[in-house]
């Protein structure tokens, strides 16, 4: 049974957090629909705010200290990320690019990615198109068509007309899953994992 590893990246900074809450959803319905396609889901939760010194002590030092280099090398090593940022000033937060700019450009290359936010009115869902999925797109990830905002009537019991959370959330997920499955463009091979003699040979090969 092939294995599909998911990293969620959460930057809400509340606790607990509408950002987790939607994280949550969607990294679990992520795993409902890989399960039922036949994979095993690894999925690892990020939570942002636990790293902001880290980050910070990264743009000043040019040095990711044990942690930071520990979740860095997670999502490298992920088939898939979950980005869910908080909205402020009509854009991402400060925290969520800050963690972006840290990684290596090229470590989200051909990398399936979900993109959500959360925010205090519906006027913010338009920071997915206009400020997340350029942001994703320039760093070459395969980005699912769907994105998901929650306001705060998305959390609450009133019927307001609109598509409910939980359908898009499946729709979403839906996509996203169809993006991991089959061979994975942006996975990072780890140093010990075993190559075929063809490929040893062919890098040796190359190297001369």
């Amino acid at each position: 049974m092939e294995t599909r590893r998911i990293t969620v990246l959460s930057a809400g900074l509340g606790v607990p957090s509408s950002s987790r809450l939607l994280a949550d959803q969607l990294a679990d319905e992520a795993t409902r629909k890989l399960s039922a396609s036949g994979y095993a889901v690894t999925v690892d939760v990020v939570e942002l705010r636990d790293l902001a010194v880290d980050v910070a002590n990264n743009f000043v030092t040019g040095y990711a200290g044990p942690r930071l280099a520990e979740v860095i090398a997670g999502v490298e090593a992920s088939d898939g990320i979950i980005a869910v940022s908080p909205v402020f000033s009509a854009s991402y937060s400060g925290l969520f690019k800050s963690f972006i700019d840290v990684l290596d450009p090229k470590s989200l290359d051909g990398k399936a990615v979900l993109l959500a936010a959360t925010g205090g009115t519906d006027r913010h869902q338009m920071v997915l198109d206009y400020a997340m999925r350029p942001l994703f797109s320039y760093l070459r990830a395969r980005v699912a068509a769907t994105a998901v905002f929650a306001g705060p009537q998305d959390w609450g019991n009133t019927d307001d007309g609109g598509t409910p959370l939980s359908d898009r959330i499946e729709r979403a997920a839906g996509e996203f899953v169809h993006l991991l499955d089959g061979v994975q463009p942006g996975r990072k091979q780890s140093p010990l994992e075993s190559q075929p003699f063809e490929q040893l040979l062919a890098g040796i090969t190359a190297g001369n």
